[in-house]
C-alpha cells in the first residue's frame, strides 16, 4: 500500500488534532482582530498550498467580506518592488514551511507592518519563526511527496482563520468533518471499482467552482504528478469561455458538484458535457438529489450537514476532496506507478 493512500486515512486523526489544538491559536486572533481588522488579506503559497489558498480566497471574501489576494512572490523576489503592506494580513501557507518565495514575502510583509499568519505542518520550521501568529496543520510527518492530509488540515486552519476575522464559521460543523470524512473513507473500494476504468487515461479535465474550485485545481494536480496524466484545472464558468472545445467524446471531465449556489450552473455544464458524449465522473453527495438522476458516472458521498447561516456548500470541501485523493492513488497503482516518489519532484521545493 502507498504511502500517499495510508496518509489519505490518516485524515479524520489528523483534522480532529488540527482543530483541537488551534483553538487557542484562534483565540489569539480574535483577540487582534477584534478592534482592527485588515482592510486586505493576502495569501502567499506555491504547489497544493497554493490550491488551500484559491479556497481561503472563497471562504474568507464570502464569510468575512474582506477583499482576499493570492501574492505573486516574483514581485518581491524577482522584480524587487516591495508592496505597501499598511493594515494588511499577509498569511503564508507551505506544509514544510521551507517554501523559500513564501517565507520572502512573509518576511518583507512583517517589516512592512502587515500583520503575519504562517500556515505549516512544521513547528519548528522557518515560516513559523518568521510569522507573527501560527496556526499548525497537526497532520504528523507527511512521507508521500503527494500531499493529502497536510492539504485538509490547511483549509481547517484556513475556517479557523475565517472565524478570527468575524467570520460565521461554525465551530460545532467543524468539529463533525472528522466523522464525515471517516464515512467518506468507507468508499474506498467503490472509488477503486471507477478508477480501474480509467488506467489508460493520459489528459482529462477537472472542474469545481466557488468554494470547490480549489478542490478541482487539487484533484488535476494529484493526477500529474502521481499518474502522469494531462490534466486541465478549470472553474465550471471559466470552462465555458473557450476550453470546452477540448472536449469530444470519451473525454475524461470530473466535476465536483455540491448542492447550493454553484450547482445551477453546475448542472448546465454536466448537461453540455453530455450532449458532447464526455466521459463524466461527478463527486456530489446524497444531499444533491438531482446529481443522482444524471446519467453520468458518480461518487456519491455521504449526506453532509448544513450548518445554518452559510451557503449550503460552505463545508463540503473537506470531505469533497478525499475520493479525488483516493481515486489519484489507486489510479497510480493500477498504472504501476508509484504515487509516493513521482519522477522529477522532491517533498520540499525551494524556488525563488
Amino acid at each position: 500500500m502507498s504511502k500517499m493512500l495510508e496518509e489519505t486515512r490518516q485524515q479524520p486523526s489528523a483534522l480532529a488534532r488540527t482543530l483541537r489544538e488551534g483553538l487557542g491559536t484562534l483565540r489569539d486572533l480574535q483577540r487582534r482582530f477584534a478592534n482592527r481588522r485588515p482592510r486586505l488579506v493576502v495569501l502567499a503559497a506555491r504547489g497544493t498550498s497554493d490550491n488551500a489558498a484559491q479556497f481561503g480566497r472563497y471562504l474568507i471574501e464570502i464569510t468575512t467580506r474582506i477583499p482576499v489576494s493570492l501574492a505573486a512572490p516574483s514581485v518581491l523576489t524577482l522584480y524587487q518592488c516591495p508592496l505597501d503592506l499598511s493594515d494588511v494580513l499577509v498569511v503564508g501557507i507551505s506544509q514544510s514551511g521551507e517554501s523559500t518565495d513564501t517565507n520572502a514575502v512573509l518576511e518583507d510583509a512583517r517589516i512592512r507592518g502587515a500583520v503575519t499568519v504562517g500556515i505549516t505542518n512544521e513547528p519548528q520550521s522557518t515560516m513559523s519563526h518568521l510569522a507573527e501568529h501560527t496556526l499548525l496543520a497537526r497532520a504528523g510527518h507527511e512521507l508521500s511527496v503527494a500531499a493529502t492530509k497536510t492539504y485538509t488540515c490547511q483549509l481547517l486552519a484556513l475556517y479557523l482563520l475565517a472565524s478570527a476575522l468575524g467570520g460565521p464559521v461554525d465551530l460545532d460543523v467543524l468539529e463533525r468533518l472528522p466523522d464525515w470524512v471517516e464515512r467518506v473513507l468507507e468508499l474506498e473500494e467503490r472509488v477503486g471499482e471507477i478508477a480501474e476504468r480509467y488506467t489508460f487515461m493520459s489528459r482529462g479535465l477537472a472542474v469545481g467552482r466557488g468554494l470547490n474550485y480549489a478542490n478541482a485545481l487539487e484533484l488535476g494536480l494529484k493526477l500529474m504528478e502521481t499518474c502522469y496524466v494531462v490534466a486541465e484545472r478549470f472553474s465550471a464558468a471559466d470552462l465555458m469561455h473557450g476550453p470546452i472545445a477540448l472536449v469530444e467524446r470519451a473525454f475524461p471531465v470530473f466535476v465536483f458538484a455540491p448542492p447550493g449556489v454553484t450547482w445551477r450552473s453546475t448542472k448546465v455544464l454536466l448537461d453540455r458535457l453530455e450532449e458532447l458524449k464526455a466521459e463524466i465522473l461527478v463527486i456530489s453527495d446524497e444531499t444533491n438529489s438531482q446529481a443522482s438522476s444524471l446519467a453520468v458516472r458518480l461518487i456519491q458521498l455521504p449526506a453532509l450537514p448544513v450548518a445554518a447561516g452559510g451557503p449550503e456548500d460552505l463545508y463540503t470541501p473537506i470531505p469533497y476532496i478525499v475520493p479525488a485523493q483516493l481515486f489519484a492513488a489507486q489510479l497510480a497503482d493500477m498504472k504501476g506507478l508509484s504515487p509516493d516518489r513521482p519522477r522529477t519532484l522532491e517533498k520540499i521545493t525551494r524556488t525563488m
